[in-house]
């Protein structure tokens, strides 16, 4: 048997306090549900509403009002069609003033290129990252991809591409060389020990990217001297992938190797903030991200246990960003 599509949430509450109600509706509106018929609402049928709606019955009974909500493969008197219009014309709703802010900020941009601004200013570009984070908001209740989603998604992943070009464009006082993987595979990479963010998310990057098979090592600074041909040092002093000007070490390694991919950015922005402490991009998953990290540091058996739990967490981060 087929996994029913939907499910049906039903409820009623007193009349008073009525800030229950708005409470309880609030809560459905967050969910992404919507309403069905009078006090009916639908979500798409998965484990995570499921649980939503239960623990939601439960609250309900607790303010002395009733609930409950059942599976259903299909809704007799409404198609399956009409309901998923249901949810577009929710979303169409709540993309409109995401638009609208990105409509003024075009023609903020468009006129600070006419005026020969050709780098993003720390005002501009901290208002995208706000609306790429409130997207990305709103694009989870988005069940159905809607045609107004996906046309924001390309109008914001344009801004951004535009202003990684600009910035790409701006000098720097150091060039960064193109490398090839194929040069630096079955190869040794050691970095200094008790790695942290820079150093997991490098080493992730590598094995992601440049070597699936790459192994990991931890040695002093002065020891690089004496490393083999073989052996790649990165984020120590001295090593061949490290810092330039303001590019942490994984900023450094994505140029270095060219690599091109929409997740592979947007965790670009979070390890440079994390590393670099600028609060450059702004990036709301930052604070999360670095406890996950400083969690896994403390209670890591040795450095190369550390290692291994925070490339996971990247490549966790990296499948989220990648949907």
């Amino acid at each position: 048997m087929s996994q029913p599509p939907w499910l049906l949430f039903f409820s009623s509450l007193p009349s008073k306090p009525v800030g229950n109600r708005v409470k309880v509706w609030r809560r459905l509106v967050k969910a992404g549900a919507v309403q069905l018929k009078g006090t009916v609402y639908v979500l798409p049928a998965n484990q995570e509403h499921e649980e939503f709606f239960q623990w939601l019955a439960k609250e309900i009974n607790g303010m002395g009002g009733e609930a409950a909500f059942v599976r259903a493969n299909r809704v007799e008197t409404v198609s399956d069609a009409e309901i998923v219009a249901l949810f577009e014309r929710r979303k169409t709703m709540d993309y409109r003033p995401l638009g609208e802010a990105l409509d003024v900020l075009e023609r903020q941009i468009d006129g600070a290129r006419q005026g020969g601004q050709t780098a993003m200013t720390k005002s501009l570009q901290g208002r995208v990252t706000k609306l790429r984070r409130e997207f990305e908001e709103t694009r989870r209740t988005d069940f159905f991809a809607s045609a107004p989603g996906r046309a924001f998604g390309e109008r914001i992943e344009r801004v951004e591409a535009a202003f990684a070009g600009a910035s790409e464009r701006a000098p720097r006082s150091a060039d960064i060389p193109s490398r090839s993987p194929g040069a630096y595979r079955g190869r040794s990479w050691v970095t200094r020990r008790d790695p942290f963010v820079d150093r997991m998310a490098s080493a992730w990057l590598i094995r992601k990217f440049i070597d699936p098979a790459a192994v990991f090592g931890f040695i002093d600074e002065k020891e690089i001297a004496a490393a083999g041909v073989d052996t790649v040092a990165y984020d120590v002093y001295g090593g061949e992938f490290t810092h330039v000007d303001d590019l942490c070490t994984f900023e450094v390694l994505v140029r270095s190797f060219a690599l091109k991919d929409p997740a592979l950015a947007k965790i670009v922005e979070i390890v440079h903030d994390l590393d670099s402490k600028d609060d450059r991009n702004r990036r709301a998953e930052g604070p999360g991200v670095e406890n996950i990290l400083d969690g896994i540091r403390r209670t890591a058996l040795d450095d190369a246990d550390a290692l291994e739990r925070g490339m996971a967490v990247f490549e966790m981060l990296y499948a989220a960003k990648s949907r």
